[in-house]
């Protein structure tokens, strides 16, 4: 794992109905961000299409692929050409009636270092995810399969040792659980990636614009203090309809925190593409200062497998 400074960035867009102006878009954005030093890139939740979880229906299960499929190995010619790292979230088709809200992850020479499925699927209005979305096993080696002898522990988190450094991702609703950002961090992620798609419903932003995003944006930050890693969340932009509903307005506002919890980069409501750097020795020294890893009393955190201990 290296230890030497580097480069990622953030894709924050709008997406439209046709797939192939979007992925050109969002080529084009990547191909923007590593002229501007980007070495690890991260598009957004679902980046190749609307957000189509606002209702349940079946003909949508078509918009996904597998992995590896067209999309992702155009992002593996891409990310070879450009040398970059290149972190592809996107509807995954697993197999007959398997399907996964995933991300791909390329690593500069254009291989899929492998896929992440998204652990944690919500349901609630407008967001019905646990209809397309079966989440991921609590086990991911190789093709999903469990483990073999040896192979270290059960894992449906994953980190992924690119050319630049160890990276993990999660992916949008993950992103308001510790558990999920502790385990990535002790498994050694230097970053911790959030592609996302949230929003809100147009009725209730006047009300609930402002501290929907602020929470949205304090959990992440609490994961980069608590863990002493950096945390990076890609959000989409624009509003998207549905026949028969207002749609959603999705927020943007992706940012980059440090280790000590500072926003070093952050986006607004428009398109928009975020660089910053990681630097190990951040996290190291951040470690050292909040030894928050040291002194956890993990002979005393079993009731946390417990749903519920009222």
């Amino acid at each position: 794992m290296s230890s030497e400074p580097y480069k990622i960035g953030l894709i924050q867009l709008a997406v439209g109905p046709d797939k192939e102006s979007t992925v050109a878009a969002h080529e084009e954005a990547i191909r923007d961000a590593a002229g501007r030093g980007a070495q690890v890139i991260c598009l957004q939740e679902l980046f190749d299409a609307p957000y189509f979880c606002k209702v349940t229906d079946a003909e949508r299960f078509n918009l996904a692929e597998p992995m590896p499929g067209p999309t992702t190995e155009r992002m593996q010619r891409l990310a070879a050409e450009l040398g970059v790292v290149i972190i592809v979230p996107m509807f995954e088709k697993r197999g007959p009636g398997v399907y996964h809200n995933s991300a791909a992850v390329v690593d500069a020479d254009g291989a899929m270092l492998g896929v992440y499925r998204k652990m944690h699927i919500p349901d609630d209005p407008m967001y019905y995810e646990k209809y397309y979305f079966i989440p991921g096993e609590i086990y991911q080696h190789g093709e999903g399969r469990p483990p073999a002898p040896g192979a270290g522990p059960p894992q449906g988190f994953r980190i992924f040792d690119t050319k630049f450094g160890r990276i993990g991702v999660l992916i949008c609703w993950d992103q308001w659980y510790p558990e999920a950002a502790r385990i990535t961090a002790l498994m050694g992620a230097q970053v911790l990636f959030y592609p996302t798609a949230i929003g809100w419903h147009p009725a209730e932003k006047e009300e609930w614009a402002v501290p929907q995003a602020d929470a949205w944006r304090t959990i992440q930050r609490g994961h980069a203090i608590a863990n002493g890693v950096y945390v990076a969340a890609a959000n989409r932009v624009g509003h998207e309809p549905e026949p028969g509903t207002d749609g959603i307005e999705f927020f943007g506002h992706s940012f980059i925190s440090d280790p000590f919890g500072r926003i070093i980069a952050e986006a607004g409501t428009d398109p928009a593409i975020l660089i910053a750097e990681v630097d190990p020795a951040r996290i190291e020294y951040t470690r050292r200062n909040w030894p928050f890893l040291r002194d956890r009393r993990i002979d005393a955190y079993g009731p946390i497998l417990n749903r519920y201990l009222g």
